[in-house]
């Protein structure tokens, strides 16, 4: 028997797919685009909705075009397709890949201003929603940089800078081979490593972290690795007083972050 179907129903295999994955460079939203455009990163090609568009994208495009880059109208079926975040406000940006720097980068930074170094380590963070948010309070909290694996976790992708509300652009991002390495290489210039896990050796009001100081944050699913943990200076917990036991990782980074805040600022 010949199947009925609604003409109107919604048929999923004429809905546009979302790209399989990720591209360091792309960007999603006018906030992406004007912080880039702000910050002078290299802007290649910006996609704008074609037809009716608001005051607001219309100085963002003639921005855009101003800093050299090309602006093409499309459909925004189109944008949709391309988007990752679903949630492009009409403008998808491809720009130059997101240069990442050093360890020793970082270190200069904070010489540069005159402040002990203030550093988070993301221990294979795999959600690029977290790694954004981070990212977002660690510059609202001037921190100098923000140290990630090459393997096993993500990015600077396009969800990752939407995330991130426009600190991709200010904050440092050095991308090494080896987190234990890298922790060794901060131990060895004078910096404390401080590991968070729920079992933490001390609170974390009770850590001095008014010195040059790298903060640990653990993945989504088991925390920190066994050799990562070994290698931290202290391990220190948040102090819970609810029924649930454990933060996000943004969230237990933002409170770490601004506990180092707090006590450089007496």
């Amino acid at each position: 028997m010949k199947e009925n179907r609604n003409p109107r129903q919604f048929d999923r295999r004429r809905a546009p797919q979302p790209p399989v994955e990720e591209v360091e460079g792309q960007l999603e939203g006018r906030n992406a685009l004007q912080e880039a455009l702000r910050s002078g990163r290299t802007i290649d090609k910006v996609f704008i909705a074609s037809g009716d568009t608001d005051k607001g994208l219309q100085r963002l495009a003639a921005e855009a075009k101003e800093a050299g880059a090309v602006v093409v109208p499309v459909d925004r079926r189109k944008l949709d397709a391309m988007s990752f975040t679903h949630a492009h406000q009409g403008v998808i940006t491809l720009a130059a890949a997101h240069e990442y720097c050093t360890v020793d980068d970082i270190l200069e930074e904070a010489a540069s201003r005159g402040e002990n170094a203030l550093i988070v380590i993301c221990d294979e963070l795999t959600d690029p929603h977290n790694l954004g948010a981070i990212m977002r309070s660690a510059e609202c909290a001037g921190a100098h940089g923000v140290i990630i694996p090459k393997r096993r976790s993500v990015g600077l992708t396009a969800t990752v800078a939407k995330a991130s509300a426009g600190a991709v652009e200010y904050m440092k991002v050095a991308r090494v081979t080896n987190i234990n390495q890298a922790i060794s290489e901060l131990k060895e210039k004078g910096v404390w490593v401080f590991g968070t896990a729920a079992e933490g050796s001390i609170p974390m009001y009770q850590a001095d972290l008014t010195g040059p100081a790298a903060i640990v944050i653990g993945n989504e699913g088991d925390g920190m690795s066994q050799l990562v943990r070994k290698n931290c200076d202290v391990m220190v917990h948040i102090p819970m007083r609810g029924r649930i036991s454990s933060l996000n990782a943004s969230a237990a980074a933002s409170i770490l972050l601004y506990e180092a805040v707090r006590q450089r600022i007496g």
